[in-house]
């Protein structure tokens, strides 16, 4: 017993000695400009969604555009719609 005594006595002297050492390097310096959670933030902030700016049209631009898009779909060869890649 007196074995497994000293073996759990320097495992907790290993671990607080790890842990000296760990703490030691660390630097309580609270002047940084920003903090941890400021970073956070800012990382948040940079992978939000920006949704794309769609360029207004003419009335007429939009106009010939329908037309177009009807005239497509009325000469379509076949009865079935053209492949819009949704299909598997």
């Amino acid at each position: 017993m007196a074995a497994r005594e000293s073996n759990s006595d320097d495992e907790k002297e290993l671990i607080n000695a790890e842990f000296d050492s760990i703490v030691e390097g660390l630097s309580l310096d609270e002047s940084a400009p920003t903090t941890y959670l400021d970073e956070l933030e800012n990382i948040e902030k940079a992978n939000q969604f920006v949704p794309p700016v769609i360029p207004k049209k003419k009335i007429s631009e939009q106009w010939r555009e329908l037309k177009k898009s009807v005239k497509r779909w009325r000469e379509n060869p076949e009865s079935l719609p053209p492949d819009d890649g949704a299909a598997i």
